[in-house]
């Protein structure tokens, strides 16, 4: 899985607050892997994740019309790659909890992901 999610990196975002752009992660994907895969399992087992991985960057994005309206802008968190797939494997493991063990009725469905 993670092989996976480093391999996927979309390369037009932004680097994290470490200044490693997600292009360097995908490229390394085979070399990262197996460490990257070490320390997740590591923050699974503890349920603890570096520091660094809880901090963000908090950016305004402006979205459109006039710059000098606040209401114009939109927050943009720039957190760490690494973290980032951390919560992807996390995110998955929940997806499948949800359907696995059907804890969402069918008229709950709305939000969910048409994959689950």
């Amino acid at each position: 899985m993670v092989s996976d999610l480093l391999h996927h990196l979309d390369t037009h975002k932004c680097m994290g607050l470490d200044g490693i752009h997600p292009r360097v992660l995908r490229e390394l994907t085979e070399v990262l892997t197996k460490p990257l895969s070490i320390i997740y399992q590591q923050c699974w087992l503890t349920r603890e994740v570096p520091v660094d991985w809880k901090l963000a960057n908090v950016m305004s994005i402006h979205k459109k019309s006039q710059k000098e309206d606040p209401g114009k802008y939109r927050p943009v968190s720039l957190t760490l790659v690494p973290a980032k797939v951390m919560e992807q494997i996390i995110l998955s493991a929940i997806m499948w909890h949800i359907k696995d063990n059907q804890v969402i009725r069918p008229s709950q469905h709305g939000f969910m992901k048409a994959t689950f």
